[in-house]
């Protein structure tokens, strides 16, 4: 696909500098692209190589905006970039209708233009929004509902009841609505608690690969309009995350923590169970959160701290051999002085 470089600039809103009529074939890294391709300058360590680049026209910044090359001026470099990566991205894939080799229950509902690839397993009375795409190997157990464009990548598993929005994007081996993790000690073992609830997925969620979100054990387990988590994620039964969240690659929510809105929470953090993150929470990579954390709150370090607290918390880590030495060291003057002392005559 072929665009101008002024067609560009109005679909980012940018102020073009350079020829309109500049044809642009793709987008790449400025390090990697042709003059055939846009490239972009989103922080001030990579404008030094604008200079070699042999980009055709560059997207910048006002930090840049002297930049001696065709260009388009915006606010926010990055999310430029991600607007014009989707008019260069190949179209999605899908199946053409439904496959003979797909396995449809009984009183299924579909919408209009469903992609439904070889070897999907629909069970009974599911239904499935218009233009919604199940792409090969997928598995949606009974009365589950899937709303308008949701994509399930190959291997998706969506269990019994849950409900999956619009415009929903699941990730290859991602299980949702598997069972949550309950069961009470007794003298002959754990017995399991059945998990009676559900699962669901509001508008515009994207769930990266291998991720598990458990059902709830009553009621529901809830992921807010917006968020995103990455990869091998973990949410246990009645979870709540509310909009426009950020889940990192492999984070642990333990069951029934809610979580509110527009929180980020980095990759390897672990969230013990019954706790509250307020909305605009930040919590820091591989943070270990055992208690509430308050609207706006960033938190660090395991136990999970206040930001700046558990800095100064790993600083003084880092030089505890130093901080030991200096104490035996300490320890033994004390122990010479106290010796001479006593060989001391009293007045």
């Amino acid at each position: 696909m072929k665009r101008t470089l002024g067609e560009l600039a109005a679909v980012i809103q940018g102020e073009l500098r350079g020829p309109a009529d500049l044809v642009i074939e793709g987008i790449a890294a400025i390090d990697r692209a042709t003059p055939r391709d846009i490239t972009f300058i989103s922080r001030g360590k990579y404008a030094r190589l604008a200079g070699t680049s042999q980009a055709g026209a560059f997207i910048v910044s006002l930090e840049q905006a002297d930049l001696d090359r065709p260009r388009i001026i915006v606010p926010n470099p990055y999310l430029a970039y991600a607007q014009v990566a989707m008019l260069f991205a190949p179209p999605r894939r899908r199946w053409p209708g439904i496959s003979n080799l797909a396995c449809l229950g009984r009183d299924v509902e579909l919408g209009r233009e469903v992609s439904i690839a070889p070897l999907v397993f629909l069970g009974d009375r599911v239904r499935l929004g218009d233009r919604a795409t199940l792409m090969p190997g997928c598995v949606l157990g009974d009365d589950v509902h899937l709303g308008a464009d949701t994509l399930l990548h190959p291997n998706v598993t969506v269990l019994e009841r849950c409900i999956l929005g619009e415009r929903v994007i699941v990730n290859s081996g991602t299980v949702i609505g598997s069972d949550g993790f309950g069961f009470v000690p007794g003298k002959d073992g754990h017995f399991k608690i059945p998990q009676l609830g559900i699962v669901v997925v509001e508008d515009d969620v994207e769930i990266g690969a291998n991720c598990t979100i458990d059902r709830a054990a009553l009621g529901e387990t809830r992921i807010g309009r917006g968020t995103k988590i990455d990869n091998l994620v973990q949410v246990a039964h009645n979870v709540s995350i509310g909009e426009n969240s950020f889940l990192v690659a492999q984070v642990g929510v333990s069951g029934s923590v809610k979580i509110g809105k527009n929180v980020a929470i980095g990759g390897q953090a672990g969230l013990v169970g019954h706790i509250e993150v307020g909305d605009g929470a930040q919590i820091t990579a591989q943070a270990g959160v055992t208690n509430s954390i308050k609207a706006g709150q960033v938190v660090g370090g395991t136990p999970a701290l206040p930001y700046r607290e558990a800095i100064r918390v790993h600083t003084v880590l880092a030089r505890l051999p130093e901080i030991y030495q200096r104490l035996k060291q300490a320890e033994q003057k004390i122990i010479e002085l106290e010796n001479r002392l006593e060989k001391e005559p009293s007045s």
